[in-house]
Formats: structure tokens, C-alpha cells, sequence
């Protein structure tokens, strides 16, 4: 499959930054946008406890990779693609089906 997509790191040359994430896919409902989540630990220092939260970002799906919901996928740390994505798909780790 060929890719013209110039937002893709692997062919049109996208730099991403130090930070990738291993992510779940929630929505993948637009043509080149998906909504993943990751879990998260933090802590509570008023109880020195630990509590889990997510974050939720949008994420630039490539031309030649195709997710849906339950995917778990890499993602990377790039410059602003849109108003709201920073983020892009690197890698589909595994299939959610």
C-alpha cells in the first residue's frame, strides 16, 4: 500500500518528539482522526495514596494504517497537526477484535 500521506512518520517524513505513549483507540469515527486513552497512576499527597485516572487525546491516523475501537496502538509526540492534535499513530500493537 502506498502512502501520500504527508502528516505519516514512517513515509511522508513527519518528525515526532521523545514521548510515546502505549494507548487503547475509545472512537475512530472521522476519516483521519481517532480518540485514544491511556491509564495513568497519580498520587494523592493529602493520603499518600495512589489513584488511577486516564487521559483522552485525539490522535492523526495515517493514510496507510486503518484502526477502530479496542485497538491498542503507539503513539508519538509531534508538532501541532491541527487545533487539536499533537499526537500521531506510530504503530498498531494489536488488533481489538
Amino acid at each position: 500500500m502506498t502512502c501520500n500521506d504527508p502528516k505519516c512518520p514512517r513515509h511522508g517524513g513527519l518528525k515526532t518528539r521523545a514521548k510515546t505513549l502505549k494507548a487503547t483507540v475509545v472512537k475512530a469515527l472521522a476519516e483521519r482522526t481517532a480518540v485514544v486513552e491511556w491509564p495513568r497512576l497519580r498520587k494523592a499527597p493529602k493520603y499518600d495514596r495512589f489513584y488511577r485516572t486516564s487521559s483522552k487525546v485525539s490522535v492523526h491516523v495515517p493514510a496507510c494504517m486503518k484502526v477502530k475501537a479496542g485497538d491498542k496502538v503507539l503513539i508519538a509526540e509531534t508538532r501541532k497537526l491541527s487545533k487539536t492534535k499533537a499526537f500521531v499513530i506510530t504503530e498498531v500493537l494489536k488488533d481489538g477484535a
